[in-house]
């Protein structure tokens, strides 16, 4: 560590501590106690360090400890080399974190009482580790006035103080959470933070999330107009200062651009992004020029996936909905302005959505994306004509009743196939019991299992009731449903049962899996015991729901789960029942 009291201010004016100047102060050491309200440190190591710093103040405040440049050596791991925080005077108090090379954030630790402690370990390979950490004491009933939740499709917000110089010692976090199935976009319209090549002193951090402690997409000082996007609809933004240069801050703005749905698409375009652009609402068109937008704040078109001009594409694994909103001048013969286009895709694929959104400046391509998912939902219905859904839950049925069950998409696109891949039974909604299955790669692996055909957005099938014995009272679904493209031939929805050698080949674009239940019974039946030959202390009980006996089936222990359905079930339980 370089202890520089005298020439500090000098040193980060200059970012480094000149050393080889016989004048200069400033000795490595290896671990200190630091009593100072406020301190920033610079620490070198080699291989084989094991070093500790104490920071302890006889004051009624805690302290605040922020890590803001850390130079691991490559490829280390958290096992042989990291900084571990501890929340006391010493390394025997509680662990509050460990930092490490794999570290995704500016890390910032705050103790609860007047003392804090960290230790650095290094390994034993040849290389210079640098480190830059400050700390200052705090009081944490104190509000700072910065930060806060914003919610809403846009908005806006900035430093303290802006845009006169921002406050010492401040740290300021802003949540930022808009609707689901939605992606951020955060732009600094004016920003000025102290200048540093690491962003060592003042810095802002973004992260991808609602937490500070991953997923960081960017850290920035100086004088910028940085850009970000999340991967979803939730972002954090973190502004962090310390005792001395500050300016004037920053003002950022954030915005939806796109939504995806199961069944629409919503773009979102504010007044200042527009006049940014140099164009305002009356400049805008989708595809087809009769759909127009809402406008309030912001200039908001909100459409069904298949109206308005959107195009849609099958692309094998995935199939996407493009549009586009044009930009351009009216009302002139000529025109200066470039021409723009914000081409907005909802692309569906595997087990989730992803949406597209890229701008077009005179074929100059600026991408966007978002995540959503497909809505699916299953039930149970009274009769085969599934016209009347099960809306009590529990579901109570007797021994061997006929159960209608229906997969439904919701989509506004009715070229869209759903299928019933794989369904399987379970005792506990969480399925980490063993389970029963009734469907498995579309083939019907139960004797009672009958399947319909694809019917656009429904998958149905039925089969016969069964329960587990005794301690087990509930019966849970759990099926994959897929979703194919109707107009696509030899689609996966359309094979029906294939083998697990031929699924590798088969095509979908959309995978996902849905729960139903519990489904309980009206009534106990008496079960009809058999003594079984292999012990005459081990009984066999195997029912089938009409209540005739199957052979073979052995039950061991008082609370096994024998399932109530065909005998195909009873010979699976001889073989996979490892207690027996």
């Amino acid at each position: 560590i370089m202890d520089c009291p005298r020439v500090f201010a000098w040193w980060k004016m200059k970012h480094y501590c000149k050393r080889k100047l016989e004048r200069d102060p400033c000795v490595p050491r290896c671990g200190a106690s630091l009593h100072e309200l406020n301190k920033a440190l610079r620490i070198e190591l080699n291989a084989n360090a094991n070093c500790v710093w104490q920071i302890q103040r006889n004051a009624n405040q805690t302290i605040r400890l922020i890590f803001s440049y850390l130079k691991f050596a490559p490829s280390s791991s958290c096992e042989t080399e990291s900084i571990k925080v501890y929340d006391g005077p010493s390394t025997n108090s509680t662990l509050l974190g460990q930092v490490c090379n794999d570290t995704d954030a500016v890390p910032v630790l705050e103790s609860s009482t007047n003392s804090l402690t960290f230790l650095v370990t290094t390994n034993s390979v040849a290389f210079t580790r640098n480190f830059f950490v400050f700390y200052y004491f705090f009081s944490p009933e104190a509000t700072e006035n910065c930060g806060g939740q914003l919610t809403g499709s846009n908005g806006t917000f900035t430093s303290p103080n802006y845009p006169a110089p921002y406050p010492e010692f401040m740290y300021c976090v802003w949540h930022i959470q808009t609707a689901k199935n939605s992606k951020i976009n955060l732009r600094f319209r004016d920003f000025f933070l102290e200048l540093d090549q690491n962003c060592q002193f003042d810095f802002t951090a973004v992260y991808d999330g609602l937490t500070t402690n991953t997923g960081l997409i960017g850290k920035v000082c100086g004088r910028a107009q940085p850009a970000f996007e999340s991967s979803s609809n939730v972002m954090t933004v973190v502004l962090s200062t310390d005792y001395a240069n500050s300016y004037r801050g920053f003002s950022a703005q954030y915005t939806t651009l796109l939504t995806c749905s199961s069944d629409s698409m919503e773009i979102v375009l504010s007044k200042s992004y527009l006049a940014s652009l140099g164009y305002n609402e009356t400049h805008l068109q989708l595809n087809d020029p009769s759909c127009s937008p809402i406008i309030t704040e912001s200039v908001i078109f909100s459409f069904p996936l298949t109206s308005c001009g959107t195009t849609k594409k099958d692309e094998g694994h995935s199939i996407t909905y493009t549009n586009i909103v044009s930009l351009s001048a009216t009302g002139n013969i000529i025109t200066r302005q470039k021409s723009i286009q914000i081409i907005a895709k909802c692309k569906m694929e595997n087990n989730s959505t992803l949406e597209v959104i890229y701008i077009t400046k005179n074929n100059i391509i600026q991408n966007t994306t978002a995540v959503g998912r497909y809505q699916v939902n299953m039930s149970f219905y009274d009769s085969d004509s599934f016209s009347k859904p099960v809306r009590q839950s529990p579901y109570y049925v007797d021994l061997n009743q006929t159960l209608f069950a229906q997969v439904s998409l919701h989509s506004t696109d009715p070229n869209l196939l759903v299928f019933v891949d794989s369904c399987i039974a379970s005792p506990q909604p969480d399925f980490g019991s063993l389970t029963y299955d009734l469907i498995r790669s579309g083939c019907n692996k139960d004797d009672t299992v009958v399947t319909y055909p694809p019917l656009e957005h429904y998958g149905r099938f039925k089969f016969n009731a069964f329960r587990f014995l005794q301690s087990f009272a509930s019966v849970y679904l759990q099926c994959d449903i897929l979703i194919c493209d109707s107009k696509t031939t030899n689609s996966r929805c359309t094979e029906g049962c294939i083998s697990r050698q031929k699924r590798a080949v088969s095509s979908y674009m959309w995978k996902t899996n849905t729960v139903v239940g519990p489904i309980r019974l009206k009534r106990d039946l008496s079960l009809t015991f058999a003594e079984h030959s292999v012990s005459p202390e081990k009984s066999t009980v195997c029912h089938t729901l009409s209540g005739v006996k199957s052979k073979n089936c052995l039950h061991n222990f008082k609370h096994a789960p024998i399932y109530f359905n065909s005998k195909r079930f009873c010979i699976y339980m001889l073989r996979n029942w490892t207690h027996v």
